[in-house]
């Protein structure tokens, strides 16, 4: 949207002395990171690989244009990428986690940390509400700049009264960049009925591909069709309160509020793809030992403990499945007597599970540690028949912690998480962490 349709907005927004919502969306993030630190890649198609370099999982736009498929194996579009030089890159999760780090630290230091939710790794939602009604076109474009001179990295922006109608401003701002300079508002009605007649409804944030079939089948095909639905309709058909919500989104009623961010998380997860078919149970051992080190680690930084251990492994006839309780993948838990933080005291417990669910003669290629039950490692509740854990596993946990920290790499760990690892993902393609690891910084001539 140009600047010429912006300037005769006079109609205030449906939310009253506020300046609504913006989403901050990164433009191909994955291939975003990396340009940051290869410069000589700006306009030159990219993609990134998935885990073990299976899958394309992000492309600049260059590489859009070439055809390249989003999600489509990487064998498929090799003979494309080949004969145009695609520059290819496998996942480098330690650098873009440093860089999804910078933007959202970006977008609290322009609104402030209460006015930021961080919805994935590369999307944030703000509340501009304390931003003045007539300076919001401008803040929004300043938002886009900023966090392109601080962190290097191109975002796209969305504005509205709602989060809803937000996201899809947001879509259109990354679908024309070239017209919309990457920041789109949707703020008075007339805007917001003309963009909501050309949305298809399976293109509304929250309507899942099943729903969105039903709403066709009901002839609702565009977003203007479902606004305009009777809330007792939306309430009997679309999930009660949650169609409601939605309907009112559409319609410019804030209904959707921000979530305050989570300093802990509830559930801590550690999983990964294999570099090849493991069918020897001394490897799983090594690759769940490693896996539950690693959530341990997390785990005690943000001072927390766990009592329930998880641990799944996936066959190779597996394949894109999450519902452990169905299908080859196997999985089995333990509640600990007492919750705990320390690594060896959640190794032995997985490595017991390990070996409850391993069957011999079946080959893996995927396994996973989740910690559950977590709470404060300040209060954790003790128990009577147990020996009070010992402050040496403290104080060794946090030499570990540190070393590891500053050492990278793990360069200490248990012996159960073994020395080679020949089993770990394939990375052909990675690029080095730039911004975490000292010995990896990019030089510059």
């Amino acid at each position: 949207m140009d600047k010429s349709s912006n300037t005769s907005r006079s109609s205030k927004l449906p939310l009253q002395g506020a300046g609504g919502y913006a989403i901050v969306d990164c433009n191909s993030f994955y291939c975003s990171c990396e340009r940051v630190f290869y410069p000589d890649l700006w306009n030159k198609p990219i993609v990134v690989l998935s885990n073990n370099d299976g899958c394309i999982i992000s492309r600049s736009d260059e590489a859009k244009d070439l055809g390249v498929k989003m999600a489509g194996p990487y064998f498929q579009s090799k003979y494309v990428i080949e004969k145009n030089n695609v520059k290819v890159f496998s996942s480098n999760y330690h650098l873009y986690g440093d860089m999804s780090m910078r933007v959202m630290d970006t977008l609290r230091a322009l609104v402030g940390k209460e006015n930021v939710e961080v919805y994935s790794v590369d999307e944030a939602f703000l509340n501009l509400e304390k931003i003045p009604f007539d300076e919001i076109e401008k803040f929004a474009h300043k938002i886009r700049e900023t966090v392109e001179q601080w962190t290097g990295i191109s975002v796209s922006v969305g504005v509205a009264p709602t989060k809803t109608l937000a996201k899809i401003a947001n879509h259109i701002a990354k679908k024309d960049k070239a017209k919309t300079k990457c920041v789109t508002l949707l703020i008075t009605e007339e805007e917001q009925q003309r963009v909501l007649k050309q949305t298809r409804v399976n293109g509304i944030w929250g309507v899942g591909g099943a729903y969105a079939n039903k709403l066709i089948n009901w002839g609702i095909t565009s977003a203007w069709d479902l606004r305009n639905m009777p809330e007792e309709w939306a309430h009997a058909n679309m999930g009660g309160v949650v169609g409601v919500r939605l309907i009112k989104e559409l319609r410019g009623e804030p209904s959707i509020v921000m979530k305050k961010e989570l300093e802990e998380k509830k559930m801590i997860a550690t999983t990964r793809m294999f570099g090849r078919l493991v069918t020897d149970l001394y490897e799983l051992k090594e690759a769940v030992a490693t896996y539950t080190s690693r959530a341990a680690e997390k785990l005690r930084r943000q001072h927390s403990a766990a009592k329930t251990v998880s641990v799944f492994i996936v066959p190779k006839e597996e394949s894109h499945s999450t519902d452990f309780s169905h299908g080859p993948t196997k999985s089995a838990y333990i509640t600990l007597p007492s919750a705990t933080s320390f690594t060896n005291e959640l190794i032995g417990p997985a490595m017991k599970l390990l070996e409850d669910i391993f069957e011999n003669g079946r080959e893996y290629k995927k396994a996973g540690v989740m910690l559950s039950s977590i709470v404060p490692d300040e209060s954790i509740q003790g128990n009577f028949f147990l020996a009070e854990s010992k402050g040496t596993n403290r104080f060794l946990m946090s030499a570990v912690d540190n070393v590891n920290f500053s050492m990278r790499d793990d360069a200490v760990k248990f012996c159960s998480s073994g020395v080679n690892k020949d089993w770990k993902m394939r990375q052909e393609y990675r690029s080095k962490r730039h911004s975490t690891r000292w010995d990896e910084l990019r030089e510059v001539r």
